[in-house]
């Protein structure tokens, strides 16, 4: 990214977002004022860490859980860019079962595993599970899937598997096609690489599913043209592990007074969409995004989660230097499938303290969000508080890069989140009540 942070948290300070914001987002978002005043918000300023790994507001810890190139078992490691990723119960009822990507294209730490579990001999990118014990040790992890490519982000069913996602078309050297989602049941071993094709070929990057119709909604991290936002309206009314399989109809979203999303820049504005078939989910001649004459596109669709009867996506940044309409550092948006209308909710303007929000999660706690950075510069977590101001929650004091997969377990007291780059996994516990603001 190009868009500056000036005024950049120093010494460990929490620190304010440059955001508007339209009332609430349901709670999780409010108005944010006196956000330059000083006072301490969140959990107060970030202590350094003299390791030198990850900074964090006093009374809070880390444990390193799983790291790139650690031995899994003779001749297979851990992979390497860790990113998307979700919790789940796991085998007994103190422990953790998490599910984590790997973005990996065509290098790196390349996920050993049974042939079974491999769509592409080619591809580096899978997904590994872990189990976690009540005090946040790693049991135990394996491979999960492998022969994927760029396994991004994805979303949590309302049934209780993973969908890991490919941020991809295809690349040099593959045997099989790329560019699909594939679903990866954390409580089985014998996970099967076939991809959900009914959910399209396209540069994949999250999901958020209605657990009430089971409709899946995703974005596309896309350039020339610009990607889109799907819908998927499965064929199968019971959501099982491979549910999916079974076809439907996919759609692309359509504001008619809204071809660029970037053109919204202030929080509020609303807008009536209707869903248009894609001609070809399989994008066997030409991409998705492609063919449409008349659609809405977006620069850089990254987050989506599934909060409140209503599906919620994030736009990372949008530059006029790249082709788009205007320029942001970051924008929230709120899709109602009650009234077919999307909603502008929150704009990061050039130039604010943060930039570039990638994967979101919600917090248990006071109703606000945790937000993973991918911008310039240093990175951080950053939390909302009750108000909806906004602080660094954690920095990342090794390197400048991005946090990603960041999620609670089930019972909210450990926040999960990943470094990328060198890959880790970090478990994050502490005062969670202590909130202020």
């Amino acid at each position: 990214m190009s868009v500056s942070r000036r005024g950049v948290v120093k010494g460990g300070a929490a620190g304010a977002l440059s955001i508007a914001l339209a009332g609430s987002l349901d709670s999780v978002f409010q108005t944010s004022a006196g956000a330059e005043t000083g006072e301490v918000l969140g959990y107060g300023p970030l202590v350094p860490d003299p390791k030198g790994v990850l900074d964090l507001p006093e009374g809070f810890s880390y444990k390193l859980l799983s790291a790139e190139g650690d031995e899994i078992a003779p001749g297979v490691k851990v992979p390497g860019k860790h990113d998307g990723m979700a919790t789940f119960p796991g085998s007994k009822p103190s422990t953790v079962r998490l599910v984590r990507n790997h973005e990996q294209t065509a290098s790196g730490v390349k996920p050993v595993a049974p042939a079974g579990l491999v769509y592409d001999p080619a591809a580096f990118g899978g997904t590994t599970t872990l189990e976690v014990d009540g005090k946040g040790n790693l049991v135990g992890q394996h491979i999960s899937l492998a022969g994927t490519s760029t396994n991004c982000a994805g979303g949590a069913t309302p049934w209780g598997t993973w969908l890991t996602c490919e941020e991809t078309e295809g690349f040099t050297g593959q045997t099989k096609s790329h560019g699909w989602v594939f679903e990866v049941d954390p409580h089985n071993r014998v996970t099967k690489p076939v991809p959900l094709t009914g959910l399209g070929r396209f540069a994949h990057e999250a999901v958020a599913i209605d657990p009430n119709t089971h409709a899946a909604y995703l974005t596309e991290d896309a350039s020339k043209p610009f990607g889109l936002f799907y819908r998927f309206r499965p064929r199968a009314h019971r959501g099982y592990y491979h549910a999916y399989m079974e076809g439907g109809r996919l759609e692309a979203m359509y504001a008619r007074d809204l071809p660029d999303m970037s053109l919204a820049q202030e929080p509020g504005e609303k807008f009536r969409v209707k869903w248009v078939k894609v001609p070809d989910p399989s994008a066997a001649a030409t991409s998705t995004r492609k063919q449409f004459e008349k659609i809405t596109r977006s620069q850089k669709l990254e987050g989506a989660w599934w909060s409140r009867g209503k599906a919620y996506f994030v736009a990372s940044f949008s530059r006029k230097s790249d082709g788009a309409a205007a320029d942001h550092a970051g924008q929230v948006w709120k899709y109602d499938p009650s009234t077919d209308t999307v909603e502008l909710e929150l704009i990061f303007k050039p130039g604010g303290k943060f930039d570039g929000p990638d994967n979101i999660t919600v917090s248990p706690y006071g109703g606000g969000v945790i937000l993973a950075e991918d911008g310039d510069g240093e990175q951080h977590l950053i939390g909302t508080t009750r108000k909806g101001e906004a602080f660094a929650f954690a920095r990342n004091a090794l390197n400048d890069s991005e946090f990603a997969g960041a999620t609670f377990s089930p019972d909210g007291r450990t926040l999960y989140a990943n470094r990328q780059s060198p890959g880790v996994t970090f478990a994050i516990t502490g005062p969670w009540d202590r909130i202020e603001g």
